[in-house]
């Protein structure tokens, strides 16, 4: 027997200890509080993963100097050590009868050179038969044939609970010599391109495209696939042969049992072999089982029984209906450890874990040797490395009452596992090869609805995953992380979920699957956000940053930002801006010598934050740095407002006179091309003024001189003021022509409200406007002695006009102002333009 394939106890952790026991060894679990954290560094595609238990693993591109190099292939010897080392464990021995696997292959020599003669052509085969039919056997038999056919030799493996990319990257692993290296897809292609061996797959899981991706990537191989007839088939393009595996025939059944039994059958016993082979279709598992039987009834005749008790007559052969379920009958007669063991194993869903853990979860130091009995009563079946209970054992155990108590054992099994794992003098090798067993215990007591459990899961999760992932056995890492954060949501464990999340991401970055990768990133960054874990939130940045930069998108992190962390590396497009952005500041005039104000926009801003080469990586800010800047804004906006009040209210004082006052409920209008009325010349009836209106500086009224400052040529009135007549309303503006005022208004008496859109700065030589009015205002020659009354209004840039719609100002202007329309009457009590308050 080679000596790596009985691994013992003493590979498996250190001594065994009892399973109820919740010490911790001295150095403890990894990431365990004052433990000895075990890291792990390894290449997966263009990155460098560091695998870190304590604050979740770190990802960066890997440097050119770290990348390695074409694996090559392992030779013959290496390849061997491999087959041994892929096949499960041969049991540590047996209380009764021989070991099973050195029983022979009855019937099955047609079935093997059909095989061996397709293999050898290159074809690819799927072989098809029920379970119990001797499936694993016949696989065994053909590949010590096929040995020397392919140039890469024989390669074993296994499908139960593989996806195609497992087999994928489990077949690179037997062939190349690649430590700690996980190529990316387009590599392991080209890799597996140049693979030529024959590929022994056991409990094939699926079929149909699956199937024909595994068929695609590896086309210098043969496969052997061994499947049961529930798996989906193979697609129609697959060009596999179809090898049906039916059972044994009746003297072969018979041979079975003499076998077994170690002598020739009675002629009762032939007539019940009969039967049995009829009712099980000759299913060679079923009669490996009829012999354990046989020869516990041969033991209670002959007193032999391991109760020790003298049985009072020959024991009845079951009935062909017992032998429809035997595994109740087989488990009564083995021993208390086997039945412990079988409790296990339907506990976890009928996954076994290793013989070394058995001492210490059935609290026997020889139960380790109950593994063997269960093979050779055919209750137990190989499985990838490690074995389970064969096909409807477990439901037979479950019916028969051994499921009782089974989320406290799958709570011991967790316990053990999460001590045993974490241990450093585990490797992560051996981890995974009980990665079913894990599983398995994960899955019961995320379930399960005792709140205890759940916790107990987030500890076993904490403990494996970081050793799958640094055995590349990714798939069970991924189910792992899912159940530890689905059972630490459950038990209300916030950071332990974030720390799944985060691991999550950096799994799913490593696979290229960015939009997945920045969910659970995004999670994870929220949730330690509130916990203000900062060596967690950045390192969860740095990832996030990496799966930004591979999508050419930068998401902003804003979770982290608004708990107050600083922001190690610049890694938003551009600055953030305070909600609702700054508003735009432009007064509507300015003397020609005074400096244009600052417009401040959320668009301006990455403008001159970003060039016009390419996008800039600027630092985002903080919670604190936005109302900084919000504070500023509102501040820089305040001032200029002041500046253009101020500038309004010092150049609206005039001494030139009369001659530059304006009544406040009149309105003089100057005439276009020369041919104008002056301001005290009655106007004409009917006569209309067009909308947005300019003047000449000719023009001005009471001068020569040029328009007032601040204006575009039609002053804006927000009411109708006193006038010469009555005015209406239309589509093409006042039928009244406004008049253009002396002075510049006086300073609002409220605050004037800032203008939604950017306008441009007005004309110097604003345009004369081509239509005539056909009205001719009216205006004392003569200041009123009584001032009007009315509510005084604020006077906008951009406030609606009285009677219609407005013109446009003077070309260039984004602010229309145009003048409402008088009203009749000497000096009316109507609101007044401008600011009601006369000069």
């Amino acid at each position: 027997m080679d000596p790596n394939s009985n691994r013992g106890a003493e590979e498996y952790g250190e001594q065994p200890r009892p399973a109820e026991s919740p010490a911790t060894p001295s150095g403890g679990p990894a990431g365990a509080p004052g433990g000895l954290a075990r890291t792990a560094q390894l290449v997966s595609g263009p990155y460098l993963l560091t695998v870190n238990p304590v604050d979740g693993s770190e990802i960066e591109p890997c440097p050119p100097g770290e990348q390695p190099a074409t694996p090559e292939k392992h030779g013959p010897q290496e390849r061997a050590a491999q087959a041994r080392a892929a096949a499960p464990p041969a049991p540590s021995g047996t209380t009764t009868g021989t070991p099973a696997r050195t029983r022979p292959l009855l019937e099955r020599a047609e079935e093997t050179e059909r095989l061996v003669r397709l293999l050898a052509r290159g074809r690819s085969v799927r072989l098809t038969g029920p379970s119990g039919s001797g499936r694993t056997r016949l696989l065994d038999a053909v590949a010590t044939a096929c040995a020397d056919l392919a140039p890469d030799g024989v390669i074993r493996l296994s499908g139960y609970h593989r996806t195609p990319t497992d087999v994928m990257y489990e077949l690179f692993a037997a062939v190349h010599r690649a430590p700690l290296h996980r190529p990316d897809r387009g590599e392991l292609l080209r890799l597996l391109g140049d693979i030529g061996a024959i590929v022994v797959l056991d409990d094939l899981e699926f079929g149909g495209a699956a199937l024909d991706e595994l068929l695609g990537a590896t086309p210098e191989c043969a496969f052997l696939l061994a499947a049961t007839p529930d798996v989906a088939a193979p697609s129609a393009g697959s060009h596999l042969e179809e090898v049906f595996l039916a059972g044994i025939g009746r003297d072969a059944c018979r041979e079975l049992l003499e076998d077994i039994v170690g002598r020739p059958l009675s002629e009762e016993e032939t007539a019940w072999a009969a039967d049995l082979w009829f009712e099980s279709e000759g299913l060679p598992q079923r009669f490996v089982q009829a012999g354990a039987l046989l020869r516990l009834r041969a033991e209670q005749a002959a007193g032999t029984h391991a109760t020790g008790e003298e049985p009072a007559g020959g024991a009845p052969l079951p009935t062909v209906a017992e032998m429809a379920a035997p595994a109740p009958l087989l488990a009564a007669g083995l021993g208390e450890a086997a039945r412990e063991t079988l409790r296990l194993a339907v506990a976890l869903g009928g996954e076994l874990p290793h013989q070394a853990h058995l001492p210490a979860l059935a609290g026997d130091e020889n139960a380790d040797a109950s593994l063997g009995d269960l093979l050779d009563c055919g209750l137990a079946t190989p499985a990838g490395r490690h074995y389970r209970l064969a096909a409807t054992v477990r439901d037979q155990l479950v019916a028969a009452g051994y499921a009782d108590g089974a989320a406290e054992r799958a709570e011991a099994v967790a316990r053990h596992y999460a001590w045993w794992a974490g241990h450093p003098s585990v490797t992560p090798e051996r981890a995974a090869d009980e990665a079913d067993a894990i599983l398995a215990a994960m899955g019961v007591l995320t379930t399960s609805p005792e709140s205890g459990h759940a916790g107990t899961a987030v500890q076993l999760a904490r403990a494996a995953a970081p050793a799958f992932a640094a055995a590349l056995h990714w798939s069970a890492w991924e189910r792992s992380l899912r159940h530890g954060q689905e059972a630490a949501r459950r038990c209300g464990e916030v950071a332990e979920e974030a720390y799944f999340h985060h691991e999550l991401g950096v799994l799913a970055l490593c696979t290229g699957n960015l939009d997945k990768a920045r969910a659970e990133l995004e999670a994870s960054i929220g949730l330690r956000g509130v916990l203000s874990d900062r060596s967690g939130a950045v390192a969860g940045r740095r990832a996030l940053a990496l799966v930004a930069d591979r999508s050419g998108t930068f998401a902003p992190v804003t979770t982290a930002a608004a708990a107050g962390e600083e922001i190690p590396d610049a890694r938003s497009e551009e600055s953030a801006s305070p909600p609702g952005g700054v508003a735009s500041v432009l007064p509507t005039a300015r003397p020609a010598d005074e400096t244009a104000p600052t417009v401040i926009t959320p668009g301006a801003a990455a403008a001159t934050a970003r060039p016009a080469t390419g996008r800039k990586r600027l630092l985002m800010l903080t919670g604190a740095r936005r109302n900084l800047v919000a504070a500023g804004a509102g501040a820089l906006l305040a001032a200029v407002l002041g500046t253009v009040v101020t500038l309004g209210a010092t150049s609206g004082t005039d001494d030139g006179g009369g001659a530059g006052r304006v009544k406040t409920d009149h309105s003089a209008q100057q005439d276009q091309g020369g041919g104008g009325l002056p301001a005290d010349q009655p106007g004409r009836p009917g006569a209309t003024q067009a909308p947005g209106t300019v003047y000449k500086k000719s023009q001005r009224p009471g001068g020569a001189g040029g328009h007032a400052p601040g204006t575009t040529g039609n002053p804006q009135s927000s009411s109708p003021g006193a006038g010469d007549g009555p005015t209406t309303g239309g589509p093409g503006g006042p039928t009244t022509a406004p008049t253009a005022p002396t002075t510049r208004p006086t300073a609002p008496t409220t605050q004037s409200t800032p203008p939604t859109t950017r306008p441009t700065a007005p004309t110097t030589k604003p345009t004369a406007s081509t239509t005539k009015p056909t009205t001719k205002p009216t205006a004392p020659t003569t200041e009123p002695t009584q001032k009007p009354t009315g509510p005084t209004q604020s006077q906008t840039a951009t406030g609606p006009s009285t009677g219609g719609t407005g013109g446009t100002g003077s070309t260039g202007a984004s602010e229309s102002v145009t003048s409402a329309p008088a009203s009749s009457g000497g000096s009316g009590s109507g609101p007044r333009s401008g600011s009601g308050t006369p000069v």
